[in-house]
């Protein structure tokens, strides 16, 4: 009597149903899950996973197609079919100045102030008036850097009428001339001046904080 393990099939013969003609799916069909696209590749009915511009016109519509025959269409994909020689050399020069990217003039819309000061002006615009300027507005500007005058020392000069060429007997003269012309107690009790009366008091601070006068 052997002992050995003789392993005896309990079915000899297991046989399957072909099944029908008319519901065969083609080998390549695998199924479309939700939400999937078939590929747009003429006869193939696999998923539509990877997409490939249409044309160098159209790069913002698209085929889908399966991973095979996007593989394909990019091996057959020539960015500059249909262009001469000028063209080509135009739009390599152009991606390597912009790298393809859309770009634009720095300049005013024409209804912009901008605009319409560089139509009234000439062909610029003086956005500083340097070029509109008269010889003494000229002056008192170079007469400011001269003396390192800021813009408190300079909108104090304002305050008093003054521009940056005024000494400081002017400043002096102009300070006490102005303190008569606002002073309630100068004008019968008058305080409709004395806004402007505040302002060149201050004015007048400013100016001997910065010992200009």
């Amino acid at each position: 009597m052997t002992t050995a393990f003789q392993y005896r099939p309990r079915f000899v013969d297991i046989r399957v149903r072909p099944p029908a003609a008319d519901t065969a799916r083609p080998t390549d069909d695998v199924g479309l899950k939700p939400g999937e696209r078939p590929c747009d590749h003429p006869g193939c009915r696999q998923a539509g996973t990877a997409r490939a511009p249409k044309s160098r016109d159209m790069l913002e519509e698209h085929y889908w197609f399966c991973q095979p025959h996007a593989a394909e269409y990019n091996r057959g994909w020539n960015f500059f079919a249909g262009l001469s020689e000028e063209q080509v050399r135009e739009r390599q020069t152009e991606e390597s100045f912009t790298g393809g990217r859309p770009t634009w003039q720095f300049k005013a819309g024409r209804g912009s102030r901008e605009a319409a000061a560089a139509a009234s002006k000439g062909f610029f615009r003086d956005a500083f008036g340097i070029f509109g300027k008269n010889q003494a507005q000229a002056t008192a500007e170079k007469a400011a850097y001269d003396r390192g005058l800021g813009r408190l020392e300079r909108g104090a000069l304002a305050d008093l009428d003054l521009d940056a060429t005024a000494d400081a007997a002017t400043i002096r003269r102009r300070y006490t001339e102005l303190l008569k012309r606002t002073h309630p107690d100068a004008n019968g009790g008058d305080r409709s001046t004395e806004n402007k009366l505040q302002r060149v008091i201050r004015a007048f601070r400013t100016l001997r904080k910065a010992k200009l006068v």
